[in-house]
């Protein structure tokens, strides 16, 4: 693993006093210094929403070899007052003055101040990023660029996802202005207040105005912020850049994964090349893990090619209430790596209200273990009659084995699919909502040669 030439590995670890913010809530902080003297480029971590900053203390340790590292507990988080507003214009003026509390340490070189963060830490970095706090270097894990669009694509909220997320924080720690919507956020509902909550806590709009070096890690199988959400980023900005794409997120994968010692070695390559200006050798500026994880990255120069995979769904289902229609194909013919999200085009005649509809794609191996390959809805809310219909899937890297079974699963939640499948929940829909589903056709982007086994 790469370390700072001639830097001392050991270091010295204190929780700091609780630090005041301006409106006088008290801010919890975790202090590492390297022991070696002088000044040192310095390091902020942000946890992810309900976590604490204890959380990130194995990547800090590594971290605090070369660099003085703070780690915080966010507003409304761990032992830190105030109340949670997801990344909220008050949460962004945290970190403006936790930064200035860092660049004043006498340990820490003030031009050499870079922030790290995981979900909802990674949102206020980017978020902080673009609103001015001049970070030197940041990397972001697992986090969105587009709030809306991550929670709420196509109009239609993942509210499994949603709830869940929200419930990671005791509801007495939420601030009024999550409350106030966090009902509709789940039902899809009253929409132009959830475009401006979430507008308030996205990056992508200023990213082009951005030319700090930026890493953005993105897992490939989060079905609460996908891989598109890292990409759209990447694409936008102007500086020194590097999308890696890893095997850990939330549902269905995990934080950490297998591959979290390549994770933390590019991360600390990234601060040591931007923040000790210390040359290293050229870097691939876009990386992915093989699923399942064999001890190594593969690079490119650009994003990986893919091709495009058609697979049709005939049939026609009429569906009312909880009912669901089922199609399967073939089994296929090789191994397949998506790499993206797929688009499913239908047809569909909607009645009664029917205000939702839910695409879960699935491959049964012939091992009879059934993988979630990508799932996505569409809002339907004042629709009626024959329409044409284009439901988005989320952007993954899924793995289809050779002699899979493709499964199509259509509904009005993703439960139907599998009661566990949490994603888009079961909620009530008018008593008369119907509708008729005619043949679909699935265009999914699979990687031209793919890299997991």
């Amino acid at each position: 693993m790469l370390v700072g030439a001639g830097r001392a590995s050991a270091f010295a670890r204190q929780d700091l006093p609780p630090l005041p913010m301006s409106d006088q809530v008290e801010i919890a902080t975790t202090l590492y210094t390297p022991d070696a003297p002088g000044t040192h480029p310095a390091i902020v971590m942000f946890h992810g929403l309900g976590g604490k900053r204890q959380d990130l203390d194995a990547i800090a340790s590594r971290f605090a070899s070369s660099f003085v590292v703070l780690t915080v507990d966010m507003r409304g988080h761990g032992q830190s007052q105030g109340l949670v507003s997801v990344d909220g214009p008050r949460e962004i003026q945290d970190v403006r003055e936790i930064y200035a509390f860092v660049a004043a340490l006498p340990s820490v070189d003030h031009t050499a101040i870079g922030a790290w963060g995981l979900s909802l830490g990674g949102g206020a970095v980017l978020r902080s990023l673009v609103e001015g706090v001049p970070w030197a270097a940041v990397e972001t894990a697992e986090t969105w660029t587009d709030l809306y669009s991550a929670l709420a694509p196509q109009n239609l909220s993942k509210s499994g996802a949603i709830y869940q997320l929200l419930n990671a924080v005791p509801p007495e720690r939420l601030d009024p202005s999550v409350k106030a919507i966090e009902q509709d956020a789940i039902e899809s509902k009253n929409l132009p207040a959830l475009h401006a909550f979430t507008a308030a806590r996205s990056s992508r709009p200023l990213l082009s105005q951005v030319h700090t070096p930026v890493l953005l890690a993105q897992g490939r199988r989060d079905f609460a912020f996908d891989i598109d959400q890292a990409t759209a980023g990447y694409r936008l900005l102007k500086g020194p850049k590097q999308l890696l794409v890893g095997d850990f997120g939330h549902s269905p994968s995990t934080f950490p994964g297998p591959d979290f010692d390549a994770l933390v070695a590019a991360d600390m390559s990234w601060f040591i090349r931007w923040l000790l200006h210390t040359p290293l050798r050229p870097y691939s500026p876009i990386a992915l893990s093989p699923d399942p994880w064999r001890g190594k990255l593969r690079p490119y120069k650009t994003l990986p090619a893919t091709l495009g995979a058609h697979v049709s769904f005939g049939g026609t289902n009429t569906v009312t209430g909880v009912a669901k229609a089922v199609r399967s194909t073939g089994r296929t013919h090789a191994a397949l790596e998506t790499f993206g999200g797929g688009r499913l085009h239908l047809t569909a005649r909607l009645s009664g209200g029917w205000e939702r509809l839910v695409a879960v794609l699935t491959a049964t191996t012939r091992k009879h273990k059934t993988i979630v390959v990508s799932e996505g809805g569409v809002n339907t809310t004042g629709l009626s009659g024959r329409r044409n219909l284009t439901i988005r899937l989320i952007s993954d890297a899924t793995l289809i084995p050779s002699g899979s079974r493709l499964t199509l699963t259509l509904a009005s939640s993703s439960m139907a699919q599998d009661p566990g499948n949490l994603l888009y929940l079961d909620l009530p829909q008018p008593p008369g909502a119907k509708v008729r589903i005619g043949p679909a056709r699935l265009d999914l982007p699979v990687l031209r040669k793919r890299i997991s086994r």
